[in-house]
């Protein structure tokens, strides 16, 4: 991969004066023949390019003589797109990450661009244009939190193959409607999913999958409570159909039954994540602190 040219530096805003009518994709790959095309989808995905002073996103947006367009190397933070994927942890083998609330692990059939998938390919490709990342377990759209992803294909295996055995600890925190009356406790039953992509629990043994849920009760008022949660099992929407089955559904989560959303978001967030490093062995723990929006309830 060529250098990139200095008068692309990422420390300031780069203004180009267009000369020729032509559609803003290809504009900004001929001014930038350093970029890749996934640099260039990326910067507009996250409304860095401005014509003339209007944030543009599309490929196809048709440019004018006399136009100005303007690429801000610092990322533009957008209100429905508050944060972005925060790197945690690095090495040659694996990434560990900090999920925003919102954001996609990776592509759905609605969502292409706006994912921890595509972010992270975009930072991998800046220095190697064939450098990969791969998926090794997946939180849902609106939880946010830690996550974990490899870098190579054989440590992606040698991760899921042995995922019990690396995996030490996991947490999550929730913020759940109502107030727990006991401090501690487990659920356990076996997850069945619907046509419509819903699941929901049965009580007979083997009819779906197992799965067991750990909480323990962190802080609590007469309208919520805050739990710190662990799984022995990672199943689909396992701790969001817990919570409802206990008849304590999580704020925010109206697919499972929860009638307050006082923050805005899902009150799920991964809150740690350790294991038996893939290469080395060595014992890795990540721990993010809980969100400002979750602790503000119980002040």
């Amino acid at each position: 991969m060529s250098k990139p040219n200095n008068k692309f530096r990422k420390d300031r805003k780069t203004r180009i004066l267009v000369s020729e009518s032509e559609e803003l994709m290809k504009f900004l790959m001929d001014k930038m023949p350093e970029k890749t095309r996934n640099n260039i989808k990326s910067l507009l995905t996250h409304r860095q390019v401005t014509v003339d002073e209007k944030a543009v996103t599309q490929y196809n947006h048709l440019l004018y003589p006399g136009q100005e367009v303007v690429i801000n190397w610092s990322l533009v933070r957008d209100d429905k797109r508050s944060q972005d994927l925060k790197i945690i942890y690095e090495d040659a083998h694996i990434i560990v990450v900090d999920k925003p609330a919102g954001l996609l692990s990776i592509a759905s059939d609605k969502e292409k661009e706006y994912t921890a998938y595509h972010q992270l390919t975009d930072y991998v490709r800046q220095n190697n244009p064939d450098h990969r990342i791969f998926i090794v377990h997946r939180l849902d759209r609106d939880t946010s939190g830690v996550m974990l992803f490899a870098k190579n294909e054989q440590v992606k295996h040698s991760l899921q193959e042995a995922w019990k055995d690396i995996l030490v600890d996991r947490a999550y925190i929730a913020v759940v409607q109502g107030r727990v009356k006991e401090e501690e406790g487990t659920l356990k039953s076996w997850l069945k999913e619907t046509k419509t992509m819903l699941m929901y629990s049965s009580s007979n043994p083997g009819d779906g999958q197992e799965a067991v849920t750990h909480y323990r009760v962190l802080q609590k008022t007469s309208k919520y409570s805050l739990l710190e949660i662990r799984l022995e099992t990672g199943r689909k929407n396992q701790i969001r159909v817990h919570m409802q089955d206990m008849g304590h559904s999580i704020i925010g989560d109206k697919k499972y039954g929860s009638t307050s959303n006082p923050i805005g978001r899902l009150g799920l967030h991964a809150h740690i994540l350790a294991f038996k490093h893939p290469v080395s062995g060595e014992l890795m723990r990540f721990e993010t602190e809980v969100p400002i929006k979750f602790a503000r309830l119980f002040r």
